[in-house]
């Protein structure tokens, strides 16, 4: 039987599943891969983006399944698999993301996996499994069966994102952190009492869930302003293609070309009531203007006569143009400070002082998670803190592979008889 995988992936993909089972993960020592990444960070020709893996140096038992959280633009996929060309004891969590339009590249992804898995353990060996979660794992149930041909367990979406969040901050050191000018990136160590904190699972839409505890968490509220809505109004504004190109635009754009500052209003700060001069006071507050001042001139000038128009004179020479890089980071702002500002409102209704914010809408990206964080800080004069992850949009689907599991397998026992949870509200939008 001929790989439908090439060489250089089919070695880090040898020994990832060795047999059908259950398995106790061995956390001990684990990190995240930060100096040896084993996959290049931009989309491969088979659609996958890969992100930085996690080592797990002491694992010896086998694992027989893979995970996916399927939501509204993303899929996210985690598998474990065995040191490439190492004879070491250990493997590594994979993880890897594609867009949910393209499901069949990330099925076809899986079912490499799948036939790698076959060739390991032979024609009489159990199929390995895969677990599925978010809006995708129903959408696409038929499909999953129909391709893949082997177990599709779904698991309750809410109840795998805490799962994933409670992994990440009670087990991998250098996963969770906050923000700040002076330190953009001051790790918290893994701790057990983690409860109650509130968390903004941030996809094509927002989740705002409350955790009081392993058995009890509530989604309070959301909005549909999210990803989805920064994706879809800067594909139509600035003709990007991707959300990272977005991002990457957004970055080296200049926002005060097209918000209005307080700056503008004032002329300097406005220090009696803490806010800067360069604080929004409205986004795309600039644009109305320019255009109308825009108009105006072109009226002076004959810009709208007939005459001009025929000498290609039209009044739109006479319009401002705005560069797509300033509409990106105004937007991103704007989207970004609402997010922020919600999540505030619902930590202060419900007292919580924790906040972690979630969701392939952040990716690691410094303008976004600086205006979360000060959103949080503004507003509640610093009594509250924001937290952000290093595998914020894989949340879902650790939770996931974490269903697996059997009882008292992490370093603190975080995940002991963990229950199946029954939120007030089981839809998440992404």
């Amino acid at each position: 039987m001929q790989s439908r995988f090439p060489m250089e992936r089919k070695a880090s993909i040898d020994q990832t599943i060795l047999s059908p089972g259950t398995v106790s993960i061995n956390v001990q020592g684990a990190f995240i891969d930060d100096e040896l990444p084993s996959r290049p960070p931009t989309p491969s020709d088979d659609g996958a983006q890969h992100d930085t893996d996690i080592r797990l140096p002491n694992h010896k038992a086998v694992v027989s399944h893979v995970a996916l959280d399927i939501g509204g633009s993303l899929a996210k996929l985690v598998y474990f698999s065995r040191e490439p060309n190492s004879k070491e004891l250990g493997g590594r969590l994979n993880f890897l993301k594609f867009e949910t339009d393209r499901i069949d590249q990330c099925l076809e992804f899986v079912k490499g996996l799948q036939d790698e898995f076959q060739l390991q353990n032979g024609s009489r060996s159990q199929k390995m499994s895969i677990m599925a979660t978010g809006g995708g794992a129903y959408k696409f149930y038929e499909d999953m069966k129909r391709i893949l041909g082997i177990e599709v367990l779904r698991e309750d979406e809410m109840d795998c994102l805490i799962m994933g969040l409670d992994f990440f901050i009670a087990e991998i050191p250098r996963e969770v952190f906050t923000y700040s000018d002076d330190n953009p990136m001051h790790f918290q160590e893994p701790r057990a009492d983690i409860y109650p904190y509130l968390l903004v699972n941030i996809g094509s839409g927002v989740s705002i869930i409350k955790v009081s505890g392993r058995r009890q968490f509530e989604r309070i509220g959301g909005t549909s302003l999210g990803g989805g809505t920064l994706w879809g109004l800067l594909s139509l504004l600035t003709g990007a293609r991707t959300f990272d190109d977005m991002l990457r635009m957004a970055e080296v754009g200049d926002n005060g070309t097209v918000d209005m500052l307080v700056g503008d209003i004032y002329g300097a700060d406005y220090s009696k009531i803490g806010l800067k001069s360069t604080t929004i006071a409205s986004s795309f507050g600039k644009v109305f203007k320019m255009k109308r001042q825009g108009e105006n001139q072109a009226e002076d000038h004959g810009g709208l006569s007939h005459e001009n128009r025929e000498d290609g004179n039209d009044a739109s020479e006479s319009q401002p143009t705005f560069k797509k890089e300033d509409i990106s980071r105004s937007l991103l702002y704007a989207v970004s400070n609402n997010i922020g500002q919600i999540a505030y409102l619902q930590s202060e209704k419900h007292d919580l002082e924790h906040i972690y914010f979630g969701g392939s809408f952040i990716r690691g990206h410094h303008q976004t998670i600086q205006t979360l964080s000060y959103a949080i800080n503004f507003w509640s004069n610093g009594e509250k803190k924001a937290y952000f992850l290093r595998h914020e949009g894989y949340l879902g689907s650790v939770g996931a592979f974490l269903k697996r599991q059997p009882r008292n397998w992490g370093r603190r026992n975080s995940f002991e008889e963990y229950p199946v949870i029954k939120p007030t509200m089981q839809q998440r939008e992404e």
